[in-house]
C-alpha cells in the first residue's frame, strides 16, 4: 500500500462499490484527473495498491491529496458524465476526449495535379467527418496519391499502385475527384473499393511484392477507419430505441433517438415494467430532438462513441425498439 494521509485512507474506505466517476485532487484542490468505473471502490483503490508500470500514473498518484466521487445509476451515465467533466475541466492527466478541437475533417479539394484530398478543421463543401485521428488521415492522403487516377467502369474500380505519384491534368483530376466523392458518400461503393484493394494486396503478397502489399494494407486500414467514422453510426441515428439497464434498486429506461438520450426514468419493480413501458415510449416519441442535433459535431463525437459502444455491448433483451 502506498503511503497516504489518514484522510485519504478514510476516503478510500468509504467509497461505495457502485458505478460512477471519481476526481483526483492535488494539494491546491485542483482536479488533476477524472475517471469512471462500474465499481468505484475497486477502481479507485487500485491506484494505491499497485506498482504502476506507467510513469505518468506514478507521477499522478504522488500528487493526489483528496478524492471526490459521484455515484451514478448505471455505467453508461458514468461514462457520459466522465466525458462531460473532462471536456469542461480538462484535467492535466487526462489525455482522451479533452481536445476535440483537434478532430479533423477529410476534404475533397480543388485542382491539384498530385492530390485530391486534404485535412481541414472546419466543415465546408465536400468535407467528411469529423474524425479523431488527424495523423491517420494525413497518412491515408499520402498513400492514396500513389493510386491516382482511380476510375469507375460501372462495376469495378480501375487503379494501380505507382511508386511515385502521377501528374493529373484538369480533366483527369475532375474524374478522380468525382470518384472520391462517390466513395466517401456511398458506403457500398467504399466497401467495393476496399474489397478490390484487398484483392490487390493478396496478389502482391502472393508474387512476393511485400512492400506493395504493405502499402495496400495501410490504405485499407485508413479507409476502414474513415468508413467507420462516416457511416458506422448511421444505423444508430436512424432508430428510436429504449435501453433497459439494471440498477442497484431495479431498472432504468433510456429513450434514444438519433443518437441522443432524450428521456430517462427509474423503476424499482421490474415485474411491473411492461405496464409503464408504453407510456414511457409515448413520452419519448413526443420529444423533438432537432435542436439537440445542432450541437457542435466535434464535441458530440465522444458522446456518440460512448452510446454506440454501450448499445453494442448490451444483450438483445435490454434493447427495445421504440418505433
Amino acid at each position: 500500500m502506498i503511503d497516504m494521509s489518514d484522510k485519504l485512507k478514510n476516503k478510500l474506505n468509504n467509497i461505495p462499490a457502485l458505478p460512477g466517476i471519481y476526481k483526483m485532487l492535488d494539494s491546491r484542490r485542483n482536479i488533476i484527473y477524472v475517471g469512471k468505473s462500474k465499481c468505484l471502490k475497486k477502481r479507485v483503490k487500485s491506484y494505491f495498491v499497485t506498482d504502476h508500470k506507467w510513469e505518468k500514473v506514478k507521477k499522478m498518484v504522488a500528487l493526489i491529496r483528496d478524492i471526490e466521487y459521484i455515484v451514478t445509476d448505471t455505467h453508461l451515465e458514468a461514462r457520459l458524465l466522465e466525458c462531460s467533466l473532462i471536456k469542461t475541466i480538462k484535467p492535466p492527466f487526462n489525455s482522451q476526449m479533452k481536445n476535440d478541437r483537434r478532430y479533423a475533417y477529410l476534404q475533397i479539394k480543388d485542382y491539384n495535379p498530385y492530390n485530391s484530398l486534404a485535412v481541414v478543421h472546419e466543415r465546408s463543401d465536400y468535407t467528411y467527418g469529423p474524425l479523431r485521428s488527424q495523423h491517420m488521415l494525413i497518412e491515408l492522403i499520402d498513400l492514396l496519391k500513389n493510386l491516382y487516377p482511380i476510375q469507375f467502369t460501372g462495376d469495378k474500380y480501375e487503379f494501380e499502385y505507382h511508386l511515385f505519384p502521377i501528374t493529373m491534368d484538369q480533366i483527369t483530376f475532375e474524374k478522380n475527384q468525382q470518384v472520391l466523392i462517390d466513395l466517401l458518400s456511398n458506403e457500398e461503393k467504399l466497401k467495393l473499393f476496399i474489397e478490390q484493394l484487398e484483392d490487390n494486396m493478396n496478389k502482391a503478397a502472393s508474387t512476393y511484392h511485400f512492400e506493395k502489399a504493405s502499402k495496400y494494407r495501410d490504405i485499407i486500414r485508413g479507409l476502414e477507419y474513415v468508413k467507420h467514422g462516416i457511416n458506422g453510426y448511421r444505423d444508430l441515428f436512424s432508430k428510436r430505441l429504449v435501453l433497459k439497464l439494471p440498477t442497484q434498486e431495479g431498472v432504468k429506461l433510456f429513450y434514444v433517438n438519433k443518437g441522443n438520450i432524450l428521456l430517462t426514468k427509474k423503476y424499482k419493480r421490474i415485474s411491473s415494467l411492461d405496464k409503464y413501458l408504453k407510456n414511457f415510449i409515448d413520452k419519448g416519441n413526443a420529444i423533438e430532438c432537432n435542436e439537440i442535433m445542432e450541437i457542435d459535431d466535434k464535441a458530440t463525437i465522444d458522446y456518440r462513441d460512448i452510446l454506440y459502444s454501450e448499445i453494442n455491448s448490451l444483450p438483445e433483451d435490454m434493447i427495445i425498439s421504440a418505433g
